[in-house]
């Protein structure tokens, strides 16, 4: 069997989700993740980790369900597995709270979480300012110690991690046979995709074991997420806003909301601060494309554009970008245009 030399440009959660999942699955292809910069260094590094999904407009909702519940499913086994504290994956339960009741009964994923429900009167005593809220358990993955797992793993099927900054996809067609395109942000350079755009995310991580349960008033803008050893302060969420620099006014800002809804958290010892670009965009992009190389058509996969959602959809978005890559192993491409 000729050996399929696959490209994934990208190296945060969604890239080596699909760089996984194609080496584990294509025994025929040859992965190589190509990126500027690998774990610790990502995007998907500063993410707090909770799953919990927001919407594209243009989406079906019944695709961002899918994405959804394939992700939390994977992410379920692995916390059920003795590889949960390697992975760094672990359930946490929780509350998202509303200071107007929300129009629609329930969110469409809430039957893919566990424990669903509304919060009792009792519990909203503990946010008066708060009307409404969801109370259930979800999964959070913290991508230190994930991102690391990830890799072992794809070095276990035969992948290979490559430091390379990418900047012309018909190059690496000179190269590869497929390539999967992963690059987050950097799309807009790459593809020339005007529509991705930075949204700056301003974190706190801070020691408070005391705290147990997440707290995330609706909008994901302030949060609190406990986590393995640190509890994440959030957040921030400004767009077309370039800053990797922490600003002194919003960590004030964010101590204040969280102390608002939390107020043991003003005898909590600060630990770090992050500063990350989520890629946004209106709606992700999933779906393949070819470029012309040389007079042959090479498969070109996109899945990028997730926003604040990277780790919530990575497993499920990959799995198609999987599909993806296997299509264009069994069909015959295009003629090549003149």
């Amino acid at each position: 069997m000729q050996q399929v030399k696959v490209a994934v440009v990208g190296a945060g959660v969604v890239g080596l989700s699909t760089a996984v999942l194609v080496a584990e699955t294509l025994p025929q292809c040859s992965v190589c993740v190509l990126a500027d910069r690998f774990t610790p260094d990502t995007t998907s590094d500063v993410a707090a980790g909770i799953l919990s999904p927001g919407r594209f407009p243009d989406i079906p909702i019944e695709q961002q369900k899918r994405w959804f519940k394939r992700t939390f499913d994977h992410f379920l086994a692995i916390a059920d597995s003795s590889e949960a504290a390697e992975a760094g994956v672990l359930l946490s339960s929780g509350w998202q709270i509303f200071q107007e009741v929300p129009s629609e009964e329930k969110p469409y994923w809430s039957d893919c979480v566990l424990s669903f429900r509304t919060m009792t009167n009792t519990e909203l005593k503990r946010f008066p300012q708060y009307k409404f809220g969801y109370a259930y358990t979800t999964i959070k993955c913290e991508c230190l110690t994930y991102l690391p797992w990830l890799q072992k793993r794809l070095k276990k099927a035969g992948g290979i991690l490559t430091r390379e900054r990418v900047t012309d996809l018909t190059e690496l067609g000179l190269r590869y046979n497929v390539v999967v395109n992963c690059s987050g942000l950097g799309a807009q350079a790459l593809v020339r995709d005007e529509d991705v755009h930075p949204i700056r995310g301003q974190v706190l991580m801070v020691h408070a074991p005391w705290l147990k349960h997440f707290v995330r008033v609706a909008g994901g803008q302030t949060y609190i997420y406990p986590g393995t050893h640190a509890v994440t302060l959030g957040g921030t969420r400004q767009v077309n806003d370039w800053r990797l620099e922490a600003d002194a006014g919003e960590r004030e800002a964010i101590l204040e909301r969280c102390q608002h809804l939390e107020p043991s958290l003003g005898a909590a010892s600060h630990l770090a601060e992050k500063v990350g670009l989520r890629p946004g965009r209106r709606n992700l992009r999933l779906e393949r494309e070819y470029v012309r190389v040389q007079g042959r058509q090479v498969p070109v996969v996109h899945n990028y554009g997730h926003g604040s959602w990277g780790i919530t959809l990575s497993w499920g978005t990959a799995l198609d970008a999987l599909d993806l890559v296997q299509q264009c192993l069994n069909e015959r491409p295009p003629p090549a245009r003149l």
